[in-house]
Order: structure tokens, then C-alpha cells, then sequence
């Protein structure tokens, strides 16, 4: 069966995408980009890269597949090679930073990185936990349980240890499952929900969601199917916080959610969520609007943020044949 066409809107936003990650990158340089003021475009920036460094690398790789230029392609593995140091860090998020950092790259040094990732995150495996705990990074109690701690973990685990991956995403699972909360301390008694994130946290879900698709596509899942249609979000764009249903969207949960459903094979669902993103937010500067960071702190609530222009530029990336869908 033939591939179906793309969406006349796909090459042309996705082309302005990945125009505006040749004008991060010049304003950027060595650093990495975390959020943009909606006004004026500028990013904030890490020296590090934080829990999002990986989307950063991971739109170089886009953007070097785009032109086959050379020098995209070495600012690409120039940037992949810098977030080696998170390979020994105690986080749970080298999930997203050294999955997406190195999922869509080619070259042998980022490919060498991917599994020493891999097998650093099989040693911090908790087999009396049933997962890899969220760790101490970033401050903070080490022993969590968090919806953001299992996408990129999955494939990584998977890579090496099929039991480890099927347990940690299916311990976070049913914790998840029974109340909506996205965090869990480990207790005495055992895991005690967190009131933050709080439960209607859009983000939480679309994590959940795309780590579930990462597993349908590895792992026996199954049981998986009614799971994602529980994780799934009916709405096209919902708001950051279903507590909050009139205050500011989280368009970077719509662009997580669309790429699960690619993966799951939902493409008409996923269309659909894309085409509103590139129609009502996508900036003619490529950038992708009304993202919300963090709600309860106040930081960044309608803003571009990195992990939403880089899920976007996937999901139009697949539509359109630059990337595959198992690939990411």
C-alpha cells in the first residue's frame, strides 16, 4: 500500500520550521535554546542544554536531513557530541536528552552515544521499583515516579533490556492510570501521588501517550490500546491545565500527542491536530506559538518552547517522508 500524500501545508511549514532552526542556531551559537518570548523571538538559553537539550539537537538533525548541507549535518553531530555529559547524570530525563538527541542521527560517534545511554540508564534501573527513578540532578528527591521520566527512556531500555523497558513504562502506567497525577514520591507504604503537576496536566498525558506508542512499535504491547485511547486528548489543542480550561493552551502537548498518534497509525488524528498548530499557531518566523512551560511557576505560559518546534517539525517531517515513523 502506497504511502497517502502529504497535505498541501506540510513542505511549506515544514520548510519555515526548519528555516527559523538555521536562525536559533545563529543567535544561539554553543548554547541551547529553551523558550522564546512570543514578541520578539529571542530565546532563553541553557550552558547545558537542561532536560531539553536533546530537541535542540534533534531539530539540527531535522534541518541537516532538510538541505543535506554539510555544515548543517556537522552542527548537527557538534551538538549531539555536547550532551555527553548527561550520559552518567542521575535523571530520568536522559530519556528525552539522549533519545532525541541521537534517534535521528546517522553519524557513528552520535550512534556510539545512544548506547552508552542506554546501558547507563539500564544500570540506574531499580528492579525493586520496577523503574528507573527520576534521580537527584536537578535537586530534589531522587525517588519519583514522573510521566516526563518514561518517553526516550522506553527506546533506550528497549535497546538492551526488553523487561527493564516494559517495566518502567507499565509501572508509571498504573500509577498514572488511577488518578491522572503525573508525579509520585516513594514512601514507606509505597508510591504517594504528588499535587504537582496537578492531575489535569495536558503535558503529563502526551508523555504518557508517546511512550506508550514508543512501546506499541518494541515491546509487546498488547495491552496497550485501550490504554492509548484513555491517554489520548480529544481536543486539537487542550489547555495546559484542564483546571484552568480558559487559561493558556499547551500547544506543545498538541505537537507530543500528534506524533504518538503517528506511531499508533491514528494518521488521521494526527493530521488533524497538525494542521490546526501550523494553521492558528506556527509564526511566520516558523516558530511555534503557545506553548505553556510551566503554569503553576509562571514561566513561560505562551511561548515557542524547543520540545514543541522540534515534535512539530516530526510529525510534519512524517507526512511529508523526511522521517520515518518508527524512526523517532
Amino acid at each position: 500500500m502506497s504511502a497517502a500524500p502529504a497535505p498541501e501545508w506540510a513542505a511549506p511549514a515544514l520548510a519555515r520550521i526548519l528555516d527559523r532552526v538555521a536562525v536559533t542556531r545563529a543567535e544561539v551559537g554553543e548554547r541551547f535554546p529553551l523558550f522564546a518570548d512570543p514578541d520578539t523571538g529571542r530565546w532563553r538559553t541553557t550552558g547545558r542544554g537542561s532536560w531539553t537539550g536533546g530537541f535542540w539537537a534533534g531539530l539540527l538533525w531535522l534541518r541537516a536531513r532538510h538541505t543535506g548541507e554539510a555544515s548543517d549535518r556537522w552542527a548537527a553531530a557538534a551538538c549531539t557530541a555536547r550532551l555527553a555529559d548527561w550520559v552518567d547524570a542521575d535523571t530520568a530525563t536522559r530519556g528525552l536528552i539522549l533519545w532525541y538527541g541521537t534517534a535521528l542521527a546517522d553519524d557513528e560517534a552520535s550512534v556510539r552515544l545512544r548506547g552508552r545511554a542506554a546501558r547507563a540508564c539500564l544500570k540506574s534501573f531499580d528492579p525493586e521499583l520496577g523503574l528507573v527513578p527520576w534521580g537527584s540532578a536537578f535537586g530534589g528527591p531522587r525517588l519519583l515516579a514522573r510521566a516526563d521520566a518514561v518517553p526516550g527512556m522506553v527506546p533506550l531500555l528497549a535497546a538492551v533490556d526488553a523487561g527493564a523497558a516494559e517495566s518502567h513504562l507499565w509501572t508509571h502506567l498504573e500509577l498514572c492510570r488511577g488518578n491522572g497525577a503525573s508525579r509520585f514520591d516513594s514512601a514507606a507504604g509505597g508510591w504517594v501521588p504528588h499535587p504537582e503537576p496537578t492531575p489535569g496536566w495536558s503535558r503529563g498525558r502526551a508523555w504518557l501517550l508517546l511512550a506508550a506508542a514508543d512501546a506499541a512499535g518494541r515491546l509487546d504491547a498488547a495491552d496497550l490500546r485501550d490504554l492509548t485511547d484513555e491517554l489520548t486528548d480529544t481536543r486539537l489543542v487542550p489547555p495546559a491545565d484542564d483546571a484552568y480550561p480558559d487559561g493558556p493552551l499547551d500547544t506543545s502537548a498538541a505537537a507530543i500527542t500528534a506524533v504518538a498518534l503517528l506511531k499508533l497509525g491514528r494518521r488521521e488524528q494526527a493530521v488533524a491536530v497538525l494542521e490546526e498548530l501550523v494553521r492558528v499557531h506556527l509564526g511566520e518566523d516558523g516558530g511555534l506559538r503557545e506553548g505553556c512551560y510551566d503554569l503553576g511557576g509562571g514561566v513561560a505560559v505562551r511561548h515557542e518552547l524547543v520540545w514543541g518546534d522540534f515534535f512539530l517539525a516530526v510529525g510534519v517531517g512524517v507526512l511529508v517522508g523526511l522521517v520515518g515513523v518508527g524512526e523517532v
